[in-house]
Protein backbone atom coordinates (compact mmCIF):
# COMPACT_ATOMS: atom_id res chain seq x y z
CA UNK A 1 0.00 0.00 0.00
CA UNK A 2 1.42 3.54 -0.78
CA UNK A 3 0.68 6.85 -0.35
CA UNK A 4 -1.05 7.22 -4.24
CA UNK A 5 -3.79 4.55 -2.89
CA UNK A 6 -4.62 6.92 -0.12
CA UNK A 7 -4.46 9.91 -2.00
CA UNK A 8 -6.65 8.44 -4.80
CA UNK A 9 -9.43 7.39 -1.61
CA UNK A 10 -8.94 11.25 -0.65
CA UNK A 11 -9.89 12.03 -3.85
CA UNK A 12 -13.02 10.07 -3.67
CA UNK A 13 -13.96 11.18 -0.91
CA UNK A 14 -13.55 14.90 -1.89
CA UNK A 15 -16.04 14.32 -4.92
CA UNK A 16 -18.68 11.97 -2.83
CA UNK A 17 -18.85 14.89 0.00
CA UNK A 18 -19.14 17.71 -2.91
CA UNK A 19 -22.16 15.50 -4.54
CA UNK A 20 -24.06 15.12 -1.51
CA UNK A 21 -23.89 18.56 -1.30
CA UNK A 22 -25.13 18.82 -4.04
CA UNK A 23 -27.77 16.59 -3.83
CA UNK A 24 -28.46 17.87 -0.64
CA UNK A 25 -29.17 21.40 -2.42
CA UNK A 26 -31.42 19.54 -4.92
CA UNK A 27 -28.80 19.73 -7.90
CA UNK A 28 -29.70 16.76 -10.58
CA UNK A 29 -25.85 17.00 -11.56
CA UNK A 30 -24.75 13.84 -9.50
CA UNK A 31 -27.98 11.51 -10.21
CA UNK A 32 -27.43 8.35 -11.72
CA UNK A 33 -29.22 8.15 -14.49
CA UNK A 34 -31.94 5.73 -13.30
CA UNK A 35 -32.62 8.89 -10.50
CA UNK A 36 -32.56 10.94 -13.24
CA UNK A 37 -35.32 9.24 -14.90
CA UNK A 38 -37.45 9.13 -12.18
CA UNK A 39 -36.53 12.74 -11.24
CA UNK A 40 -37.55 13.57 -15.09
CA UNK A 41 -40.96 11.18 -14.97
CA UNK A 42 -42.13 13.05 -11.65
CA UNK A 43 -41.84 16.28 -13.02
CA UNK A 44 -43.37 15.73 -16.64
CA UNK A 45 -46.42 14.11 -14.58
CA UNK A 46 -46.55 17.02 -11.80
CA UNK A 47 -46.15 19.66 -14.71
CA UNK A 48 -49.00 17.71 -16.58
CA UNK A 49 -51.49 17.34 -14.01
CA UNK A 50 -50.72 21.19 -12.56
CA UNK A 51 -51.21 22.71 -16.19
CA UNK A 52 -54.68 20.55 -15.92
CA UNK A 53 -55.12 21.92 -12.45
CA UNK A 54 -54.97 18.84 -10.68
CA UNK A 55 -53.29 17.83 -7.54
CA UNK A 56 -49.67 17.52 -7.70
CA UNK A 57 -49.07 16.11 -4.43
CA UNK A 58 -48.07 12.72 -5.85
CA UNK A 59 -45.27 13.89 -7.91
CA UNK A 60 -44.04 16.08 -5.25
CA UNK A 61 -43.67 12.93 -3.13
CA UNK A 62 -41.77 10.92 -6.13
CA UNK A 63 -39.07 14.25 -6.33
CA UNK A 64 -38.46 13.86 -2.51
CA UNK A 65 -38.20 10.19 -2.34
CA UNK A 66 -36.08 10.05 -5.43
CA UNK A 67 -33.50 13.28 -3.71
CA UNK A 68 -33.72 10.82 -0.61
CA UNK A 69 -32.89 7.63 -2.34
CA UNK A 70 -29.68 9.65 -3.73
CA UNK A 71 -28.92 10.66 -0.53
CA UNK A 72 -28.91 7.68 1.21
CA UNK A 73 -27.13 6.05 -1.68
CA UNK A 74 -24.50 9.02 -1.80
CA UNK A 75 -24.16 9.07 2.39
CA UNK A 76 -23.71 5.06 1.95
CA UNK A 77 -20.86 5.23 -0.63
CA UNK A 78 -19.03 8.11 1.32
CA UNK A 79 -19.38 5.55 4.88
CA UNK A 80 -17.41 2.73 2.48
CA UNK A 81 -14.60 5.00 1.27
CA UNK A 82 -14.21 6.23 4.96
CA UNK A 83 -13.41 2.63 6.33
CA UNK A 84 -11.77 1.62 2.86
CA UNK A 85 -9.45 4.46 4.08
CA UNK A 86 -9.33 3.32 7.15
CA UNK A 87 -8.40 0.04 7.08
CA UNK A 88 -5.60 0.57 4.27
CA UNK A 89 -4.15 3.39 7.07
CA UNK A 90 -4.24 0.34 9.90
CA UNK A 91 -2.73 -2.16 7.37
CA UNK A 92 0.13 0.43 6.68
CA UNK A 93 0.97 0.60 10.14
CA UNK A 94 0.55 -2.88 10.87
CA UNK A 95 3.07 -3.39 8.49
CA UNK A 96 5.13 -0.46 9.62
CA UNK A 97 5.27 -2.02 13.05
CA UNK A 98 6.28 -5.58 11.92
CA UNK A 99 8.91 -4.18 10.23
CA UNK A 100 10.54 -1.90 12.68
CA UNK A 101 9.85 -4.71 15.00
CA UNK A 102 12.10 -7.61 12.88
CA UNK A 103 15.17 -5.81 12.07
CA UNK A 104 17.83 -5.40 14.37
CA UNK A 105 19.30 -2.05 15.27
Amino acid sequence: MGNSDLRRLDREIQATAKKLEAVRRGESWPLNGRERRAMARALAGGSYRAARGRSTGRAEEQIDSTGSAAEMRLNAELTALHAERQRLTTEAARDKAKKKSSGWF
